[in-house]
């Protein structure tokens, strides 16, 4: 996110943790002194969006786009075109929280062609103790699902395994040998991995992003 307009965009099984790595990278990207939009992409799962967050980020000067009716009893899945104004900007760093598995990702081959041109990091979310991606075979076809609905390839894989409230230490580097395997097996590169940041220092000695939780009861 060095360059003045830079698309991040995260993705993942349904509860692997996006939203909580979109608030972390949105407030840390602010620092920088470059604008920052983070897109809410999720049309399909009214739970743990980060248009929840929207407080968060007005205290922090961080914009937020968000579907017409989220956080309203409607709930009606529906995009602003207040997304391709965003998309055209000229500067600034734009994060878009994507809906959960392919399902979600369809709302983002809507905007593939603009993504591409200005430049973008795919990020997949990885959690090993989601029932449905406890294997590497399973959470990367996950991810195929995903390009194939979204039109665009994931850059990065993000090793968020976790266990909610029970996570320490241990649990995180349990699910270090299943984020290597899935870097090895689909060739896309692991960036880090999630740890709380009071357990930073136990493994400071691996790849790792530290992050607050925002998002419960899963990060």
């Amino acid at each position: 996110m060095e360059k003045d307009r830079w698309i991040t965009i995260i993705t993942g099984h349904y509860g692997s943790g996006k939203t909580n790595l979109a608030v972390n990278l949105a407030l840390d990207a602010k620092k920088s002194g470059q604008p920052v939009t983070v897109i809410d992409l999720d049309i399909v799962n009214p739970y743990f969006r980060t248009a929840d967050f929207s407080k968060l980020f007005s205290q922090e000067g961080i914009e937020i786009i968000a579907p017409v009716y989220a956080n309203t009893n409607l709930d009606i899945p529906a995009l602003s075109g207040a997304v391709d104004g965003v998309l055209r900007q000229k500067k600034g760093v734009i994060i878009i929280d994507v809906g959960g598995d392919d399902a979600g990702a369809i709302a983002l081959g809507r905007y593939s062609e603009e993504i591409r041109d200005v430049g973008y990091e795919l990020i997949y979310v990885i959690n090993c103790y989601r029932y449905l991606t406890k294997n590497p075979e399973d959470a990367l076809t996950v991810m195929r699902e995903i390009e194939a609905a979204s039109g665009l390839r994931a850059t990065k894989l993000f090793n968020n395994s976790n266990l909610g409230k029970e996570t320490d230490g241990e649990t995180v580097l349990r699910s270090i040998p299943f984020a290597e395997e899935c870097e090895t097996v689909s060739g896309v590169p692991l960036w880090a991995t999630a740890v709380e940041s009071r357990y930073a220092d136990e493994l400071s000695s691996y790849s790792i992003y530290p992050v607050t939780i925002y998002v419960g009861p899963n990060f």
